[in-house]
């Protein structure tokens, strides 16, 4: 590990500033470049350079040429100092030597390893430490009816059998679907929704050498699963939008949608009110719901979250020292800022201090959420549904991290290979036992 200065703060750096230390100019490519957000980034950065010395220039990059822009940029020798990334590119950019994985690993070291979420941290894991540093993530959930279970008995979706116990009870259409499964073939919702579902059961398509066979009797649960909450959906090529619509108009018991649905749930978004009375602004169906992020499945008792998260990179161009003091204020005298960018969507991986575990859970439940009107998530929903939403990311879970092998795990999920012998077998035209068959033979090819 290589030996980095450590992070001044107030007086001390002040002192430091005093005697002459360099000041540097860091650039900070971010992927949040909508106007507002970018306003919060420079804010930030403003207040960087007001403690440290240091300017930043806040870059925007769109996502869908990060990758490209990256790789260009390293073979110039012209990297930005610190990349604000999607996991995708964490390992591939470690091992490439596009970042420095010793500095993001002192600052984790720095900030405390244990003060993270530990589902996020894992995903970054690299030769013994770290590729980036976690800033925030979400995880997806089964959103569902708290009160029609609570009315009828139910336990919380928080299982295959308990979602299918759910469906049973409360199934009766079209007033109420149990469930609104997305069977939209070309839709990328389908594949995200199948991953979780996958996940939930321990079932995955790939191993440390590459492409491994779906186990069967594992992967027939998985899909007799599917299929029965696809059968208690209405027909039709579903995906998010339906799932939305029909839990707002009060016409489904259950669905599973990202988080960025919080604030929407509680009418805080004109362009997509609850319509489940006759008052947009209503946060009524807000307070007749509960949320589940981590799910199981029979083969698989411990269950997972589908988490996406997102990390700040240090490069091998950056001022190193300057660029890890940037994280580690960005991770936390600025934490609350950089989670205020979009709360909804940003949860804390970095919980709290080692003098205060919660404080930045705490502190997240306080920040305002909404569109065309304004509430902190911690008015809307109570503190145990604040507590499931966050602890999603302790386990949360991705095909190919783990294993080293994300980059084919995205490629078998973008060729929608699943979500087409998926929707196939919930059609009938084939078995459960062939539909195994069918993906093996289909995903064995993919590159």
């Amino acid at each position: 590990m290589k030996l980095r200065a450590k992070i001044l703060s107030g007086a001390a750096m002040a002192l430091v500033l005093a005697s002459g230390a360099q000041a540097e100019t860091l650039r900070f490519w971010t992927t949040e470049e909508q106007p507002e957000r970018l306003a919060r980034q420079e804010q930030m950065a403003a207040d960087f350079a007001a403690a440290t010395g240091h300017t930043v220039e806040v870059i925007p990059v769109s996502e869908n040429d990060l990758g490209t822009r990256t790789t260009a940029a390293f073979a110039a020798g012209d990297l930005p100092d610190v990349i604000y990334h999607t996991l995708q590119y964490a390992l591939p950019w470690a091992e490439a030597g596009i970042l420095d994985t010793d500095a993001a690993t002192d600052v984790v070291e720095a900030l405390g390893a244990d003060t993270f979420a530990p589902g996020a941290l894992n995903m970054a894991s690299f030769d013994g430490g770290y590729a980036s540093v976690p800033v925030d993530g979400w995880t997806q959930m089964i959103v569902y009816r708290a009160d029609l279970f609570e009315e009828n008995g139910l336990e919380p979706p928080n299982s295959y059998a308990n979602v299918l116990a759910a469906v049973d009870a409360l199934h009766n259409p079209p007033e109420m679907y149990g469930f609104v499964a997305a069977t939209k073939v070309d839709e990328n919702f389908m594949s995200q929704v199948l991953e979780h579902v996958f996940l939930a059961n321990g079932v995955s398509p790939v191993g440390p050498d590459g492409f491994e066979p779906l186990d069967e009797a594992a992967t027939i649960e998985v899909l007799e699963f599917y299929k029965a909450i696809a059968e208690a959906s209405p027909p039709g090529d579903l995906f998010w939008d339906q799932s939305r619509t029909l839990y707002f108009s009060g016409n489904a018991a259950m669905i599973i949608w990202s988080p960025f649905i919080l604030d929407e749930l509680a009418g805080l978004r004109d362009s997509a009110p609850p319509t489940i009375n006759d008052d947009p602004t209503s946060s009524e169906l807000a307070s007749k719901t509960g949320i589940v992020t981590n799910f199981a499945g029979p083969s698989n008792p411990d269950g997972a979250a589908w988490g996406d998260v997102r990390y700040f990179g240090i490069t091998s161009d950056a001022a190193t020292d300057a660029a890890m003091e940037f994280v580690e204020y960005s991770m936390g005298e600025g934490y609350g800022q950089t989670l205020a960018i979009a709360p909804e969507g940003k949860f804390p991986v970095r919980r709290g201090t080692a003098d205060d575990p919660t404080a930045f859970s705490e502190l997240w439940s306080t920040l305002d959420v909404g569109v065309d009107r304004k509430a902190p998530l911690g008015e809307l929903y109570d503190a145990a549904m604040i507590n499931e939403i966050v602890g999603g990311l302790d386990v949360a879970q991705r095909w190919g991290v783990n294993e080293g092998q994300l980059s084919l795990a995205s490629s078998i999920i973008n060729s929608q290979v699943i979500n087409r012998l998926v929707r196939e077998y919930i059609d009938g035209e084939r078995d459960a036992a062939a539909t195994v068959a069918a993906l093996n033979d289909e995903l064995a090819a993919i590159q």
